[in-house]
């Protein structure tokens, strides 16, 4: 399988619950050999996330440092209503948004809510991503999910984190290997994700990578692997 080249789901000390700084997360990412890191703290409803004010200040950060490019996102809580929590004004202020259920800030409605209100989030402009579709804590029905994905523009995310931690992710091996053939047949993209916490995990995707070879998963719908084809994807001029 081709070198990933970058790694959009990781966290710092501004989600309030991950342990390393921007600036850590980036040298980590040149240490793994990436050429470009996203940074994508959490949005507002999971308790100790950044200020929304974060997300309006962008401007002040190096588009490159330490060699790397720095893209900036966030995860965006879906809530009950089917609603985002982070508004449009500071959507508008992201590289690119990614969307996901969270238990902190969101009750199980059972299959086809939860599927409902996941993709009346994903059909926000500014959400390119789904991060951790693999919870059957809040189960989803993953024919509609990825007919969505393709409907809307949306890549589907396989979360490394989850695979390493399968106890905290209920059915989440069993869930990928549903979701990702649905891919295959849709020609819907997918994205590798560290969901990194801690510097030493940015970049770290071997577990996603030996399903994904399982699987022979088709390398052209590995969004993580060509720069060019991320900033594509994200309409990034």
């Amino acid at each position: 399988m081709k070198k990933m080249l970058l790694d959009i789901h990781t966290h710092t000390i501004m989600s309030g619950h991950a342990y390393g700084t921007m600036r850590e997360n980036i040298y980590a990412a040149k240490e793994k050999g990436l050429k470009l890191i996203g940074i994508s703290e959490h949005a507002p409803g999971i308790r100790g996330a950044c200020n929304p004010i974060y997300f309006l200040n962008f401007a002040v950060v190096p588009r490159v440092i330490y060699g790397i490019e720095v893209f900036h996102g966030s995860e965006v809580n879906v809530l009950n209503d089917g609603s985002l929590s982070l508004d449009q004004r500071h959507l508008d202020s992201l590289d690119y948004g990614i969307v996901g259920i969270h238990s902190h800030c969101y009750d199980d409605q059972g299959i086809e809510k939860n599927t409902d209100n996941l993709i009346s989030c994903m059909k926000n402009e500014r959400i390119f991503f789904v991060s951790h579709p693999d919870d059957d804590s809040t189960p989803l029905d993953y024919k509609r999910l990825v007919e969505a994905a393709k409907k809307y523009h949306v890549a589907l995310e396989v979360n490394n984190s989850s695979l390493l931690n399968p106890e905290d992710r209920l059915n989440c091996y069993e869930n990928y290997r549903i979701m990702l053939p649905l891919c295959l047949e849709y020609r819907v993209p997918i994205y590798i994700a560290s969901d990194a916490h801690d510097p030493s995990a940015v970049g770290e995707f071997s577990k996603a990578i030996e399903l994904l070879e399982e699987i022979g998963f088709d390398e052209e719908l590995i969004i993580n692997n060509d720069v060019n084809k991320f900033k594509k994807f994200i309409k990034y001029a």
